[in-house]
């Protein structure tokens, strides 16, 4: 009977493939565009295309529901997926408002981080996850600081590693999948099908946001992904493995904060097409995988695409070291 629950899947996987080239084509037409800034002639590409997977992100969850509902006969966890529901679509929403303003004149970071505070509300208000982490209990502190923490540290920070074709949704993919494995063998399944869901929206995404990108995501896919990470750990109570998977956030956010959060993660593009390091210091991910290309390759030619496998490489290890490191808790 549970292989029903294969339906919202395939739902959002296909729903995701339908829309994105409407998306586009209506992106385009409205002005709703971005420069490829990888490519030295600066194509323009539509933008926000993230909308397509909040939207059907959202509708796979909801088929998921009812086939509960009706089919399973079961409730159990259903308010927990509504306020999941609720917070990634809250952060979502935020996200594609910022992406209409413009992402060089959008919403400034005080203001963001104001309003992705009321993505965590949900959560807050039924008092989600446990008070007790690292052997102490914090009690309300928990509710009403570490949940909001979570929810706005992670949408805002998954935001600071992007700008290459294909990288935002390839490390959500990884993410996910990782959560997925840990959320599966901890009892938590409902956890594990609701990030299968989110997956199979970014599988479909990636289909046109891989090199040469047809769309970009835009802050309304990394926000809704950021908070869907996030509300996993919390509804899961896996804090700690979840931190550890986000590691190369956290390096990119310190690489960030060296450059006053002023400078970029986006490479220098030459004539021919060749991708330098922009600063003459790192402050992203992405410049020291430049870096180490130019030291490896021996035409020191460097691609998009290269740097979105080196970081996705890198991702995969911290996957498995985490998994290897926290095997007792969850195995």
């Amino acid at each position: 009977m549970e292989k029903i629950l294969i339906l919202p899947l395939l739902l959002s996987f296909f729903i995701t493939l339908f829309f994105i080239p409407i998306w586009i084509k209506r992106a385009k037409r409205v002005g709703i565009i971005g420069k490829n800034i990888h490519k030295f002639d600066k194509e323009e590409i539509a933008e926000a295309g993230g909308i397509s997977v909040l939207f059907s992100f959202v509708l796979g969850v909801l088929s998921y529901i009812a086939i509960k509902t009706f089919v399973l006969k079961t409730d159990i966890t259903t308010i927990n997926i509504f306020t999941l529901l609720t917070t990634v679509l809250i952060a979502g929403i935020i996200g594609f408002v910022d992406d209409i303003l413009g992402w060089k004149i959008g919403l400034n970071k005080k203001v963001r981080i104001v309003l992705l505070f009321f993505a965590a509300i949900p959560l807050m208000v039924i008092n989600a996850g446990e008070s007790t982490m690292i052997g102490i209990e914090f009690g309300l502190l928990y509710p009403l600081f570490f949940i909001p923490l979570g929810i706005i540290g992670v949408s805002t920070t998954y935001n600071f590693l992007a700008g290459y074709n294909g990288l935002e949704a390839s490390q959500g993919i990884l993410i996910l999948s990782a959560l997925v494995i840990v959320t599966y063998f901890i009892g938590n399944s409902w956890l594990s099908l609701i990030c299968l869901i989110m997956i199979a929206c970014l599988i479909a995404f990636y289909i046109f946001n891989k090199y040469p990108a047809k769309v970009f995501p835009g802050d309304v896919l990394t926000y809704s992904v950021g908070a869907l990470i996030a509300t996993i750990a919390i509804l899961g109570n896996i804090e700690k493995i979840a931190v550890f998977f986000f590691i190369p956030y956290i390096l990119e956010t310190g690489l960030k904060i060296r450059g006053n959060l002023k400078k970029e993660s986006f490479a220098k593009v030459k004539e021919d097409g060749n991708l330098e390091t922009p600063y003459e210091k790192f402050y992203s991910l992405t410049h020291i995988s430049i870096y180490l290309l130019k030291k490896f390759k021996k035409n020191g030619k460097i691609h998009e695409r290269e740097i979105v496998y080196i970081i996705n490489l890198f991702q995969i290890l911290i996957i498995v070291l985490g998994l290897i490191l926290f095997k007792n808790s969850i195995f």
